[in-house]
């Protein structure tokens, strides 16, 4: 239930952006989400549908794509990707570090684009 407050945030968002621009109408929302957010793409859209109704984005569609999650490691600097899966289990495929990594990306939201007219 967590994805209602972040779409609740993301229309706050878009409807700012569309007063300042005079849409008529918002289309689409396109959003970039990490995987570790634990963000479900139809929660969203869901929960979406629920706060938008009687708006300028009622009906939008939220076109959602995953980016991956990336770590640095502190040794080498060498950045590089795994799957959510792997976290306890990371080591740099560079120099085998498996401390300590810095999250670069895997871990964000934000809107990239909106579709209006």
């Amino acid at each position: 239930m967590h994805e209602l407050p972040v779409m609740e945030s993301i229309l706050n968002i878009v409807m700012k952006h569309a007063e300042m621009n005079q849409v008529q109408k918002i289309v689409s929302i396109s959003l970039m989400v990490g995987e570790l957010c634990d963000l479900e793409a139809d929660w969203m859209q869901h929960y979406f549908n629920f706060l938008s109704n009687n708006t300028l984005a009622e009906g939008a569609e939220l076109r959602v794509t995953y980016t991956p999650i990336v770590l640095r490691c502190p040794q080498c600097v060498c950045s590089f990707q795994i799957k959510k899966e792997q976290l306890g289990a990371a080591s740099c495929p560079s120099c085998s570090n498996d401390g300590k990594f810095d999250l670069v990306s895997g871990n964000e939201y934000f809107i990239k684009e909106m579709e209006v007219y």
